[in-house]
């Protein structure tokens, strides 16, 4: 199953990175045999026991080389949240697009680049960080990443700054993604006291079926507050698989929203250090799937040092045959006192044959703490179902207003109005077929 990529490894190797930095050489090198010495994983590993990725293991997936058409600007515009001042970074079936990108629309003091730019043109723009942040010793995916990352965003924020709107992100893939695969890197670094909003879109124009396989490596900087969103809405037919690594300085916040929706398979690990005292973190997501789909999220975050808070919230909508997994661990240093840490997991099931497996996880090895988790998974109601039925309303109507209404409390942490009301939209309009405000 690894045959083929230690293959593909060695055409990249004889075609052009022989001449990138010795430094990368290296990360690459070292991706590549740990991928092969780990394989993909299986569910005898812990973390994947309830996610088989055999459907990506024994798949051949090409390289992709980037767009061989050209997507029009009007195709973004269902992605970009109404928004279309804000400044973007697109691209297209894994590779730049410097056409349908506005990077010059960016605050000053905020820089934003392609990795292949940086690679080729200012490697010491991100050799402090690049492949650091984020290890891969002990992960199949973000070792094969480190090996093959192509393209992605790299963003720079420098100190003291505040950008007044975000910087979105898209990644679309089109028709010619088919039976392809795109390895992502992003490096976004939030320099002290700054404060940014960057939004991840992995979206498709199409149908059709490919691999994503992302990395996205965070340096929260002393006093830095950096919002996060990830928005996944890809092909029905595509694999996804999507690596947040963070590391937090002394004062930090790290806000996290996580949305998705699209996929047959997808896989999203966030994990967060709290390495400075008095930091804080904030991960929330909902995730919505229907007919054979299998969602994943995975969250991992470690207070290695006092007088840090962590909350975090988690919604799965999952109806026919779907099946939805939750895995969240909070682990707590000894050195680590005055920890305050809150996780929910949250689930409604609209069908017999839809499954949830969750599995929230507290590791405390301090004594002076207040932690707390939990999880439950549900259906609808009765007595609420009953209550509209008898007013008049349609089994069919107050099933999907109930719905909307479990998941509406979760999109309410969005800050940013626009993705808010985006998201609050394609949430009720894929339960009621309407965007109407209920």
């Amino acid at each position: 199953m690894t045959a083929p990529y230690l293959a593909d490894f060695t055409t990249l190797s004889n075609n052009g990175a022989r001449a990138e930095p010795d430094w990368l050489r290296t990360t690459r090198r070292q991706g590549i045999e740990r991928f092969a010495a780990l394989g993909f994983p299986t569910p005898r590993n812990e973390d994947w026991h309830f996610t088989s990725v055999s459907s990506i293991a024994e798949a051949t997936f090409t390289p992709l080389r980037g767009a061989s058409g050209q997507v029009a600007k009007s195709a973004l515009e269902p992605f970009q949240f109404g928004q279309s001042d804000w400044p973007v970074l697109v691209f297209v079936n894994g590779k730049y697009d410097a056409s349908l990108s506005t990077p010059a629309s960016l605050a000053t003091g905020i820089r934003a680049i392609d990795l292949s730019t940086a690679m080729r043109d200012e490697p010491s723009l991100i050799e402090p960080w690049l492949g650091k942040l984020s290890p891969s010793e002990d992960r199949s995916f973000s070792a094969l990443n480190a090996a093959f990352m192509s393209d992605g965003a790299v963003i720079h924020i420098a100190p003291y700054i505040e950008s007044p709107i975000p910087l979105h992100v898209i990644f679309v893939s089109d028709a010619n993604a088919a039976k392809g695969v795109a390895h992502l890197r992003n490096l976004i670094v939030a320099g002290h006291h700054s404060k940014a909003t960057v939004i991840e879109s992995y979206v498709s124009l199409g149908d059709s079926g490919y691999f994503t396989n992302a990395v996205t490596e965070v340096q929260v900087e002393q006093g830095a507050t950096l919002t996060h969103y990830k928005i996944q809405r890809e092909s029905q037919r595509a694999f996804h698989v999507h690596t947040i690594d963070a590391k937090q300085a002394r004062d930090s916040h790290y806000l996290s929203f996580s949305f998705a929706t699209g996929a047959a398979l997808s896989r999203t690990n966030i994990y967060t250090n709290l390495d400075g005292e008095g930091c804080g973190a904030t991960l929330n997501g909902l995730y919505m799937a229907d007919d054979e789909q299998h969602v994943d999220h995975q969250t991992n975050i470690i207070h290695s040092q006092p007088n840090c808070f962590s909350r975090e919230i988690y919604k799965g909508i999952l109806s026919g045959s779907a099946h939805g997994v939750f895995n969240g661990k909070v682990y707590v240093y000894p050195i680590a006192q005055k920890t305050d840490g809150k996780q929910t997991n949250n689930n409604l099931l609209l069908s017999e044959r839809a499954r949830i497996d969750t599995k929230p996880q507290l590791e405390i090895f301090a004594d002076d703490v207040r932690c707390t988790h939990g999880a439950t998974v549900g259906r609808l109601d009765e007595m609420a179902l009953f209550y509209m039925r008898s007013r008049g309303v349609s089994t069919d109507a107050a099933t999907k207003l109930l719905t909307y209404a479990f998941a509406a409390d979760v999109l309410e942490t969005i800050e940013v109005e626009a993705v808010r009301s985006e998201l609050e939209r394609a949430t009720l309009e894929r339960f009621s077929g309407s965007s109407a405000t209920p």
